[in-house]
């Protein structure tokens, strides 16, 4: 198995549904900034939001364990190999994220 890189690339913010359904004072993601890096495999990352790892676990499980990566895209969805763009599940202030298969070797917690 290997590491999985995940990059914020954007925290974004639904202005239209924040805005009818949103508390005051409504802003995009607290716990994730644009840029931040994570590595991960069949666990979640420490400091990673767990609602977002909820949303995309699967898609980092599949990169770490070298899927079949025709299978994987089906050919109608990300042109580069071993590259997935995911986001949270949070419908006012998704998170966008790129995941990137690695060639760093996930080593078992030893704890």
């Amino acid at each position: 198995m290997k590491k999985v890189k995940i990059t914020v690339l954007k925290t974004t913010k639904q202005e239209d549904l924040a805005e009818e359904y949103g508390i005051e004072n409504f802003s995009t993601c607290p716990l994730l900034k644009e840029g931040e890096i994570f590595y991960a495999d069949y666990a979640k990352p420490e400091g990673f939001c767990d609602e977002a790892w909820k949303a995309i676990y699967q898609y980092v499980f599949a990169l770490a364990h070298g899927v079949d990566e025709n299978l994987f895209y089906y050919n109608d969805w990300i042109r580069k190999p071993g590259v997935a763009i995911v986001c949270c599940n949070d419908g006012l202030r998704p998170v966008i994220f790129k995941l990137e298969k690695t060639d760093i070797i996930s080593e078992p917690n030893k704890e």
